[in-house]
Parts: C-alpha cells; sequence; structure tokens
C-alpha cells in the first residue's frame, strides 16, 4: 500500500481536489471528517457533475475499505468485484494507506506469469477519430463508462490515447452569473397591469469544470505504449508500471488496434486463481 495518503477533508472545496489530481496525476482521494474516512472522490466524480463544487455531493459515502494484515488476493477480489480503483487500507476507523489497482499491477508485474493476454484478459472496445472535440470525448467517456479511449487517423491507425487523467489536466473552471426572477403576477393579469409590478431577482454565481472546444489530438496521448495479443500478463503489467498507464492497446503487426487490455482485467488473474 501508499502509507503517505494525499487526501482532502470535509468540509472542502471540488477546486482544491481538481488541483490535487491535476498536480499528482492520481485518480482519486479519499475524504476524511474527524479524522476518520468518510468518503472517496475521483475524477469521474468531478467530470460528471461539473457544477457541483461541495465535496459532501461529490464524494462517494461509505467507501469499501480493508485492513492492513488481508492478503493482496483478497484486495484484488473487492477491487475487482466492485469496480474499484482503490482500497482505503483502515485501522480502528483511521486511514493508514490506500491499496490502488496500481500497485496491485506492480506486484503482478514481480510474479513472472507467463500467461498470454489474448482472449482471456482483453477486452473489446471503440475508438474515435483525431478531430474530435474534447466536451464530445468527455461526454462518450461519461455515456461508455470507460477510462480511456484509443484515437484513430483517418486510415484507422493508431495516432494515441485519450484518458481521464487527460481530460482533468485540459479542464479550466468557467464562471457564470445565473438570474432567478421571483416577479409577482404575468403580463396578463389585469391588477398588474393597474398596480405597481413588484419585481424581485436574483442573481448567483455558477462555477462549472469545463472542457475546452478542440480536438483530441491537441490533448490525447502520442507516445502510446501497445502490446501485441501473444504479449504475456506479467510482462503487459510492467509496462503498465513503467508507462504509469492504467490500459495498453493491443495493436496487430500493422499497428492496427484489435483489442483494449485493462489494468483491472488482469486482476481476474487472482479471481482466477481462487476459482481454480
Amino acid at each position: 500500500m501508499t502509507a503517505d495518503v494525499v487526501h482532502v477533508e470535509l468540509p472542502g472545496n471540488r477546486d482544491d481536489v481538481l488541483k490535487i489530481l491535476k498536480r499528482t496525476g492520481i485518480s482519486g482521494v479519499p475524504v476524511i471528517k474527524n479524522k476518520k474516512i468518510v468518503g472517496i472522490i475521483t475524477r469521474k466524480d468531478l467530470l460528471c457533475k461539473p457544477e457541483e463544487t461541495q465535496l459532501g455531493l461529490l464524494m462517494t459515502p461509505k467507501p469499501i475499505t480493508i485492513e492492513p494484515d488481508a492478503e493482496l488476493k483478497e484486495a484484488a477480489r473487492l477491487l475487482a468485484r466492485h469496480k474499484i480503483r482503490r482500497l482505503p487500507v483502515v485501522e480502528s476507523g483511521h486511514l493508514i494507506g490506500l491499496l490502488s489497482v496500481s500497485d496491485v499491477i506492480h506486484a503482478l508485474a514481480q510474479m513472472k506469469i507467463k500467461e498470454e493476454v489474448k482472449d482471456r484478459y482483453t477486452s473489446r472496445t471503440f475508438a474515435l477519430w483525431v478531430e474530435t472535440p474534447l466536451p464530445v470525448v468527455g461526454r462518450i467517456m461519461e455515456i461508455s463508462g470507460v477510462d480511456a479511449i484509443p484515437i484513430l487517423d483517418d486510415e484507422n491507425i493508431l495516432q494515441g490515447i485519450i484518458s481521464e487523467r487527460d481530460l482533468i489536466r485540459n479542464t479550466s473552471i468557467e464562471d457564470s452569473v445565473g438570474v432567478s426572477d421571483f416577479s409577482n403576477g404575468t403580463d396578463d393579469d389585469e391588477w398588474t397591469w393597474e398596480s405597481i409590478r413588484d419585481n424581485h431577482t436574483i442573481s448567483f454565481g455558477i462555477s462549472k469544470v469545463q472542457l475546452p472546444n478542440r480536438p483530441v489530438k491537441l490533448a490525447m496521448v502520442k507516445n502510446v505504449v501497445a502490446v501485441p495479443p501473444n504479449a504475456e500478463v506479467s510482462e503487459c503489467a510492467l509496462k503498465m508500471r513503467r508507462a504509469r498507464v492504467d490500459q495498453l492497446p493491443v495493436v496487430n503487426g500493422d499497428r492496427r488496434l484489435v483489442a483494449m487490455l485493462y489494468d483491472r482485467e488482469l486482476l481476474r488473474v487472482f479471481c482466477d486463481e481462487a476459482e481454480e
């Protein structure tokens, strides 16, 4: 686990979390109140609720946790079963560490597993064109539930990959003013025509996480680390660890995309082992 955990406290501000995620490149942080963990807030939360600013409404409350003496296999199964990316390590209600999918992948890289990833661990995928606008990319990522999307050029050749991390890196905070009208009466009310009409308006600030309207090719990672279909489990885990990525495109000899390998799918090594 990671012992020195970056976290935020309640009450807190969305913008502080955004700064942390941009600066560190991590995908989520625990939320602490009175020295105890009360939630988790992730990049996905910020992108799915762009107008929300309160951490209490953005975070996922009552996160799944694990104790420090639990086995790595148990942690991997929890991460896979609940489709989460991080497990707070808790002792007597207090946060003492964080175990992420990336930490488990690091362990897999050292286990020298020779099994090939094709068919069993790879996933069918879709791709986007290099000129797709970033707001559209963000919306597609939200609808599909994927964390990263490969990017193709006009000849269907893999040119890059865009992830939630890249979207967060390119976001900005857009401030505007909204107006609510609490006027008494309506225009077809005779009484309001013959009397002095009370017009009450309230102005309020709106702060929204915004993606710029520019093509994905300007925000994607271009030097993509990819693997062939016959790559081995530990080999792929090592590539993920070294490149600090959560996924690897699987390509054929012509560098044409055939599938995606996500780090969370490699967690199934532990799940399959338990079934056997």
